[in-house]
């Protein structure tokens, strides 16, 4: 869709919205704050702003943050089940998590080392809120902000509470989707001398999985071996499923201790300590293959053991904070701090090279990256000239992470390590200030101006491999730097008409992932996959108006449109052949345009029942590519064009009931998009699932939950094999 015909569309709705007959307000409660800094009403919130509270939270089928947020419009959840250690939420348009910030209790949750974080391991019940704020957000946030900011926010008990919940659930045809799949939960909330709020809450989920990664071969198995299934990979070619890797089974726990103090009305701390962790591992592969005697095989001419093998991996997080908020005369201060450590962040895999993986759990490697982000915070808001409302601060981050690769006696033992084959990393720093301007201009109409300056440098940044393809770098300390400025209008010509637009430049610093890690692989040619420490922070100048319109009773819907330019995006460039080796280095080599358009409508009637559906459109390539130019033209990766959601909602004294769909269009994991074929091993499918779920309170204390998910038994491919139709029961006792 081109973008003349969308800015027609949301000029013809903001007109015709005008003379709708408005009758009920929604949402007029709620105070955000992520998309200011400062408290607002949602309605008056600069730029799209969703609030999803803790009892929808709840509510959700899927029951984990990422998948609750995914039915919001905007937003892309790519996690298809619980064990997908890729997981990330992705916003307007903008692909990966790094370039969209997550917050819990005012910490970033993205790791130094990639920029990923890990939502799975969180309960929903520790959460009073989420505030997603979609658009460019480094003016207030920095780097890390280009698609929008999540803000988690946890339970602040007022009063005395206990809450406990164990479930379990399996797939509907065993070997299907998660079986044996158990969730339990604990808390305790209290609130002492109506001074003092403590909250504390352990959970624990875990499922013997599903085998959804598939041994998939290039060459037909020889004459006289049966049992494996024709197939295509994704461009079309032939191939050949000969069994998979076994069940993929997982555990994850969460264990938080919040304090907070009242000192008076306007001065208050809150501490907290969350512990995530999260394991995943394979158990023994199911091959489909038989020889001319009837035996299960797992090895033939062209084909060893080592290809049935997987690893295993584990993930342990520390997240700190401590946050101070005052009021001196009419000036409220914040001031946080905050620590991110992921202390232990390792994975296994087998050796699929000399010496190979055998099915008895030899040979393998270790790859471990302990990493840390610290952050200082500090911001002051003060009224001027009863039209403006200033906010100015800093903020200081600092992050780390170091990787070390070893040979492993055995890759099903993290702990029979050998040789140290590969270390690197590095450190990042980044100093800001910025300051922004509410401003009243008149009372249906409000600005606001805000501008970031960010100093970056990286420093202490080192790679070295040992053996065969021996390398030594030590690189030197670098620096960058970018402003950020933003503007946003919220005009409210009448009491259920609000029209917003906003114009903003965002950046997004190198990871050291991608500035340090470097590696010569194996095979033929040689490759030496680079980072690159001279790399510059991506940009991107995005733009959007959004109008949102009350309409009869109980009835509103919302639509945006919004384009984003991205400039020097981060890429791997191919290098060419030289005698028997290549050096593939990522470089800042692109341009990108995403655009596109959302919306959603909502029809409460009554308090019983609510009706929504929502759309995305999103059309985003890429515009220049001095790597790989023939990807011009094509669709930026891990963006639908399309996504959707629907559902019905139903709350009638203790009952509650939905029925939520999710559309997922068409996506791509590869640059050139030559992923075309669907519905095969490495493919990204277009689906649509259906889950629904139903809660009963009785007797005061206790309520019985019933979810099944994926009930129309969509059958895709997201990479790997997609989770088919499951079911769950919970009992959950809350006094």
């Amino acid at each position: 869709m081109k973008g003349r015909y969308l800015v027609g569309v949301v000029i013809f709705f903001t007109l015709s919205s005008s003379f709708s007959f408005a009758q009920e307000a929604t949402h007029l409660g709620e105070v955000v704050v992520t998309a200011t800094r400062t408290p607002q009403g949602l309605q008056s919130a600069p730029g799209q702003v969703f609030v999803v509270t803790g009892e929808k939270l709840e509510h959700s089928p899927g029951q984990t943050v990422d998948s609750a947020l995914g039915t919001l419009p905007g937003v892309f959840n790519r996690r298809a089940n619980l064990m997908d250690t890729l997981q990330a939420v992705t916003l307007g348009g903008i692909p990966g998590q790094n370039r969209s910030l997550v917050v819990l209790d005012g910490v970033p949750i993205n790791n130094a080392y990639t920029g990923d974080v890990n939502l799975v391991s969180l309960p929903l019940g520790d959460v009073e809120r989420i505030e997603v704020a979609q658009g460019p957000f480094s003016s207030l946030y920095g780097g890390n902000a280009m698609g929008g900011v999540v803000s988690i926010f946890s339970k602040r008990p007022e009063k005395r509470s206990f809450t406990f919940s164990t479930g379990y659930g399996s797939s509907w045809h065993r070997g299907e989707a998660l079986d044996d799949w158990q969730r339990h939960y604990f808390s305790y909330g209290d609130k002492w001398q109506e001074k003092a709020h403590v909250f504390f809450s352990y959970g624990f989920k875990a499922t013997n999985g599903y085998p959804k990664d598939l041994n998939v071969q290039s060459a037909r198995p020889p004459v006289g071996i049966t049992g494996y299934i024709p197939t295509t990979d994704y461009q079309g070619n032939p191939r050949y499923i000969i069994g998979d890797k076994g069940d993929n089974t997982w555990w994850d726990d969460s264990l938080r201790l919040k304090f907070s103090y009242d000192f008076s009305k306007t001065t208050k701390i809150d501490v907290v300590y969350n512990r995530l962790r999260y394991r995943y591992n394979y158990d023994e592969p199911h091959t489909y293959l038989r020889n001319a005697s009837g035996q299960l095989i797992y090895s033939y001419s062209s084909v060893r053991e080592a290809s049935f093998a997987s690893g295993s991996g584990y993930k342990e997080t520390g997240l700190y904070s401590l946050a101070l908020e005052t009021q001196i005369g009419e000036a409220k201060a914040k001031m946080s701090l905050g620590l991110n450590d992921e202390g232990e962040n390792w994975y296994t895999l087998p050796n699929t090279s000399a010496p190979y993986a055998t099915l008895t759990g030899k040979n393998g490697k270790l790859s471990s990256t302990p990493n840390q982000n610290y952050l200082f915070d500090l911001q002051v808001t003060y009224p001027l000239f009863k039209r403006h409302l200033v906010t100015v601060g800093g903020a200081v981050t600092s992050g780390k992470a170091d990787t070390e690769e070893y040979s492993l006696l055995f890759y099903k033992d993290e702990d029979s390590k050998q040789a140290l084959t590969y270390n690197a990393g590095g450190k990042t720093r980044n100093l800001a200030l910025f300051a922004q301007d509410e401003i009243r201009l008149f009372s249906p109409l409000t600005l606001w101006l805000g501008v970031r300056y960010d100093y970056w440098e990286t420093f202490d940044g080192y790679a070295n491999q040992f053996g065969t393809g021996a390398l030594a770098d030590v690189y030197p300390r670098r620096s960058d730097s970018a402003i950020s400025p933003k503007g946003a209008l919220v005009y409210k010509p009448f009491r259920e008409t609000i029209f917003k637009a906003s114009l903003g430049q965002a950046f997004r610093p190198p990871t050291i992932y991608e500035l340090y890690r470097t590696w010569v692989g194996t095979g033929t040619p040689q490759v030496t996959y680079k980072g690159n420490p001279d790399l510059k922070p991506e940009k991107t100048t995005s733009w959007d108006v959004a109008v949102a319109q009350g309409l009869w009773s109980g009835a509103r819907v919302e639509l945006r449109y919004f384009v984003n330019h991205l400039t020097d995006l981060i890429y791997r460039k191919t290098g060419p052949v030289v005698g028997n080796t290549r050096t593939d280095e990522y470089i800042n080599a692109g341009k990108a345009k995403s655009e596109g358009v959302s919306g959603e409508i909502e029809q409460r009637l009554g308090k019983i029942w609510r009706l929504f559906a929502n759309f995305t459109y999103t059309d985003a390539r890429i515009k220049e590519n001095v790597a790989k130019p023939q990807t011009v033209g094509k669709r930026l990766t891990q963006i639908p064009e399309r996504m959707g959601n629907a559902g019905l909602e139903m709350e009638w004294g203790p009952i509650y009931a939905s029925v939520i769909a999710r559309y997922v269009g068409k996506r791509y994991a590869t640059d050139d998009n030559s992923d075309e074929v669907n519905g095969v091993s490495g493919s990204y499918d277009p689906y649509l699932t259906v889950d629904a779920r139903l809660k009963y309170r009785f007797l005061k204390y206790f309520s019985l939950c019933a979810t099944v998910t994926n009930i129309n038994g969509e059958d895709y491919f997201y990479s790997y094999k997609a989770p088919g139709r499951a079911w769950f029961l919970e009992l959950e006792m809350r006094f």
